[in-house]
């Protein structure tokens, strides 16, 4: 014991120990979809931040665990962004220093009983705030949100109708420090055991009780995955080629992936009447997406539109939230040199103003997203409150095509169906394509990114409204009252110690001349 204490002794050691912990939980997500391994995935590195020997080395450990954190989950940027990926894990890995210290402080020493009560409930909020502040777009959006490697696990996916991803964020980081406190602190067995009692009895109640959608009639979703294809017109005429096999299969929609026209329509209207000749030859509305400088404003946008039997409907949703990096540069005039250093966008992309529901055809009302706009909870959310009974993410993930990405993308949407009670199309240019019943079950197989294919979904359609689309996200607000409760806690307590003590209080002194019938006389 001695011996690994005296390793840890070692700023370096001690650094690049936090780092590898941090990174572990990486291995529950795709590829390696260990989803059972979140559960522990957070112990070492807690473990770790317990042994820090003062409340700043606590924050640094958990700085070089969050670097790692992010560092591991992002690794695939590596080919586009070179040195720019180290940079950016270190700025958003500083996002945990405040939790790194939340952990020593919680957990140090011998806490009683009473604390780690406190700390089963404390913790996981911290690391919502944390999961809350990274979220934002600027800074890379909701990516390796820890709740999201539970995708394939029913009993989660219950949850996730309840209080959508952060509520398994905040269950899978309650039992991992109930984990670390049995590993560590056999004293306080009692709350650690009725922490995870109580993570059981919550996932139980949520399966038991969340209502569940109620199916109501299907819809034929068809998705054209044409493969790496180089240059925009040889990608249109191999996604002609393949929309043409829908013909007399009695589809409801077809769907086209991110970037699959790469001209503006209104310059290019043979374009337009090609596609609208396919929605003749297979009886279903065509939504595309254009990746192209507009004919009618300046800039260059990405967009989802729909294209008809007649023609372009009219309907066009503009990208609302844009890569860092990939497809805008934030602070161009600061962070432009890494254009130079990897594949940074080049020119900045426009932003959309609002989300459009668009009604496609055969009664379908459909929510479009583009890319990793399906990463944000809020946004399917809102499509569902204005009516869409389908999801559609278009997405190309072609750039990474040999990482864990692809996988990882496209198992987002089976959180997204089941926290809004909708079916879910992710469809993509290069894979992995999926499609996610409203339970957010894996409706058929999904295109690999091997495949230059097509294939037709028959997807169910539900109706009804979960308590997360109801009720948004409480348990985010939740974590912020109890992270302000216990901040309020702590002052008080604090201010209490500093109080000086009062004097104590004497008698009188009697002198020899006093008379014990009149004191003082």
């Amino acid at each position: 014991m001695k011996t690994f204490g005296h390793w840890f002794a070692s700023p370096w050691r001690r650094s690049t120990a936090a780092a590898v912990a941090g990174a572990l939980p990486v291995l529950a997500f795709p590829a390696p979809s260990l989803w059972w391994f979140a559960y522990v995935a957070l112990v070492p590195w807690i473990l770790l931040i317990r042994s820090a020997p003062t409340g700043k080395r606590a924050a640094y450990d958990g700085w070089c665990g969050g670097f790692g954190f992010m560092l591991a989950m992002h690794h695939w940027l590596l080919p586009s962004l070179h040195v720019f990926t180290f940079v950016i894990a270190a700025l958003l890995g500083a996002l945990w220093v405040p939790w790194g210290w939340l952990v020593r402080r919680c957990l140090a020493g011998a806490p009683s009983r009473a604390g780690i009560a406190v700390a089963l409930v404390v913790l996981p909020s911290g690391w919502l705030a944390v999961e809350l502040v990274r979220s934002w777009q600027g800074l890379g959006g909701p990516w390796g949100v820890l709740g999201a490697s539970q995708w394939q696990v029913e009993p989660a996916l219950r949850l996730a109708s309840v209080g959508g991803v952060w509520l398994l964020s905040f269950l899978v980081v309650a039992v991992n420090v109930a984990v670390a406190v049995l590993a560590a602190l056999r004293a306080a067995r009692v709350p650690a055991l009725a922490g995870l009692a109580a993570a059981a009895v919550a996932a139980s109640a949520a399966w038991v009780w969340s209502p569940r959608p109620a199916t109501e009639g299907t819809a034929r979703i068809a998705v054209v995955q044409p493969g790496v294809v180089t240059g925009g017109d040889k990608r249109f005429d191999r996604e002609e080629q393949l929309t043409r096999r829908f013909a007399g299969q009695d589809v409801d929609l077809i769907v086209w992936g991110e970037s699959s026209v790469g001209f503006d329509l209104g310059d290019r209207p043979d374009l337009a009447r090609r596609i609208a000749a396919l929605s003749r030859a297979t009886g279903a509305d065509i939504l595309v997406n254009v990746d192209a400088r507009r004919s009618d404003k300046p800039g260059i946008y990405k967009s989802s539109v729909l294209v008809g039997p007649e023609g372009l409907t009219g309907d066009r949703y503009d990208k609302m939230r844009l890569v860092p990096f990939g497809e805008y540069i934030p602070a161009r005039s600061l962070l432009g040199w890494a254009t130079s250093v990897g594949k940074a966008a080049g020119e900045d992309r426009r932003m959309g103003s609002e989300q459009v529901v668009m009604n496609a055809g055969h009664g379908l009302r459909i929510g479009p997203m583009v890319c990793f706009e399906t990463a944000f909870p809020d946004m399917t959310r809102h499509l569902t409150e204005d009516g869409a009974d389908i999801l559609v993410g278009q997405s190309a993930t072609s750039t990474f095509q040999q990482s864990w990405a692809p996988e990882q993308h496209a198992t987002l949407a089976a959180l997204r169906a089941a926290e809004t009670g909708r079916p879910m199309v992710h469809a993509t240019l290069t894979g992995v394509s999926a499609v996610y019943d409203a339970s957010g079950r894996r409706v058929g197989p999904w295109l690999g990114t091997d495949a230059s294919t097509t294939r037709v979904y028959k997807v169910p359609l539900a109706g009804g409204v979960t308590p997360y689309v109801r009720h948004g996200d409480w348990v985010l607000h939740g974590a912020l009252l109890v992270l302000a409760g216990w901040a309020v806690a702590e002052a008080v307590r604090v201010l209490r110690l500093r109080r000086p003590a009062p004097a104590p209080r004497v008698p009188p002194v009697r002198t020899v001349r006093e008379s014990p019938a009149r004191p003082g006389r």
